[in-house]
């Protein structure tokens, strides 16, 4: 049962910190060249987790400080290290304006402060264990936040409906979300003060938000990305990170990783025993903290730390999960679709090597590798919608006009008929694959992404997805 008492006090911490990170950060920005003396100062070393008034700097003693950095002049030493730190962080930016931020490491001395960046269907789905978890581990803030696009649902706002009846009854109806999930419409609201960042959106919506959350956040946050795709810098026609890209809007220090696996939203809200692989490279003790503030007894989370080939697989296996839904829509068996999936890894692991360094074999055994391709081929948005694709086309080609069907509007109908307002990832995916590699001279070894997209836009007949499966010549993973 929850400790209302417990509750308060931590309501009351929470102001209190709230008020403190108004100071600190007013500290970081007007007195950058004593932010040493600030990280040391600010918070006194804990013993054991705990949250007892004792454990931090009171917000006297914080005010105090304020005084005497305001009247101990800089040393010329500190002026000169911090102009020399911010021409390395910004060489090509000098206008940017971004604040000084303490290193990371210090949050680990913070109680977290969670707030998630999202709430759709997956995002609604881990607010449920999250709200969980932070109720009960002594190192969280009880309540979570929760950003919402604000949307009117029978005339009645989203974020009402969520923070009333506790329930997201357009992205995840029937499901009830803990009581200490709060729902902002207000983006700088929702992450004020936090230090773990979870983003769970549609990536391209980061590029408005990420200013207003790095000014809102604590200096020393972290974040999470549970989102499933590849950004493309067109210039080089070479995919990138998300959370590397997150990372650089953030500021040179804010470190990001990931949450990937076979995890069905709806199957992870109902209880279903499933698996997740956490990669990050925050350190000890904040990768084991981050890890059980998504563990939970049905959802089991691991640790490793190639954050790009757990990144890069939860994009990939979007691509191969069209040739599934191809597969299916021909009304092929399970053998067909076994040698998909097992070309399918084969070409995910090739890719990753071909583009990103520091690849682990054993990244492509994990939750975020095989098994999310797994449920992501027979189960999945992606996979739903490439069957439906598939017997639109096969329809067409016995009514003899399957060359006047466009390709992009057919993708586009069947996501607006299928997916409720959800985004289809495989088909933008395949896109940005298939051009980088063209790009470097080697899509001819890359058989099945080549034919997975040379079907969904290029008019290739939909039988010839086995084309794609029959030969490959990897020698390993």
């Amino acid at each position: 049962m929850l400790n209302f008492s417990a509750a308060r006090n931590r309501g009351n911490r929470s102001q209190e910190l709230r008020e403190k990170t108004t100071v600190i950060k007013f500290l970081s920005t007007t007195y950058p060249d004593k932010q040493q003396l600030l990280a040391s100062t600010i918070h006194q070393r804990r013993t054991k987790p705990s949250l007892s008034n004792s454990s931090f700097i009171s917000l006297q003693r914080l005010l105090i400080l304020c005084v005497v950095l305001i009247l101990s002049p800089p040393t010329v030493e500190s002026r000169e290290e911090y102009r020399q730190q911010q021409q390395r962080d910004m060489p090509n930016n000098t206008a940017r304006n971004t604040p000084f931020h303490v290193n990371p490491q210090a949050s680990a001395e913070l109680p977290d402060k969670v707030c998630i960046i999202g709430s759709g269907n997956w995002g609604s789905a881990i607010a449920q264990i999250v709200g969980r978890n932070a109720e009960k581990l002594e190192f969280c803030e009880t309540e979570v936040s929760m950003w919402v696009y604000e949307e009117m649902i029978d005339g009645e706002k989203l974020t009402d409906i969520i923070n009333t009846r506790h329930e997201n009854v357009k992205y995840l109806p029937g499901v009830r979300l803990p009581e200490n999930v709060r729902a902002f419409p207000d983006l700088s609201e929702a992450c004020e003060g936090a230090t773990l960042l979870i983003f769970v959106l549609p990536h391209q919506f980061l590029p408005r938000l990420l200013p207003t959350i790095r000014n809102a956040v604590h200096p020393s946050c972290r974040g999470v990305s549970l989102i499933k795709g590849l950004d493309f810098d067109r210039s080089r026609n070479r995919p990138t990170l998300i959370s590397e890209g997150i990372s650089k809007e953030m500021w040179q220090e804010f470190r990001c990783g990931v949450l990937m696996g076979a995890n069905v939203a709806n199957e992870v809200a109902s209880g279903q025993m499933c698996e997740s692989t956490l990669a990050s490279r925050f350190g000890p003790p904040l990768d084991e903290r981050t890890r059980q503030i998504f563990d939970s007894d049905s959802f089991k989370v691991s640790h490793i730390e190639d954050i790009a080939g757990a990144e890069a697989c939860g994009a990939l296996k979007n691509v191969i999960a069209l040739g599934a839904g191809f597969v299916d829509g021909l009304g092929l068996g399970g053998n067909t679709k076994a040698a998909l999936l097992r070309v399918g890894l084969k070409e995910m692991a090739q890719f990753c090597r071909t583009f990103f360094e520091g690849i682990q074999d054993d990244t492509f055994m994990q939750s975020a590798g095989m098994a999310d391709l797994i449920t992501t081929c027979y189960g999945g948005r992606n996979r739903k919608c490439a069957e439906a694709f598939a017997k639109r086309r096969l329809k067409a080609e016995k009514l003899g006009n399957e060359e006047i069907i466009d390709l992009e509007s057919l993708w586009n109908d069947i996501e607006a008929s299928l997916l409720n307002g959800q985004k289809l990832q495989g088909t933008l995916a395949a896109k940005e694959a298939f051009t980088a590699l063209d790009a470097i001279g080697k899509i001819d070894k890359f058989p099945l992404i080549k034919t997975i997209h040379e079907i969904s836009f290029e008019g290739r007949k939909v039988s010839s997805i086995c084309d794609g499966i029959r030969t490959v010549s990897f020698s390993h993973l």
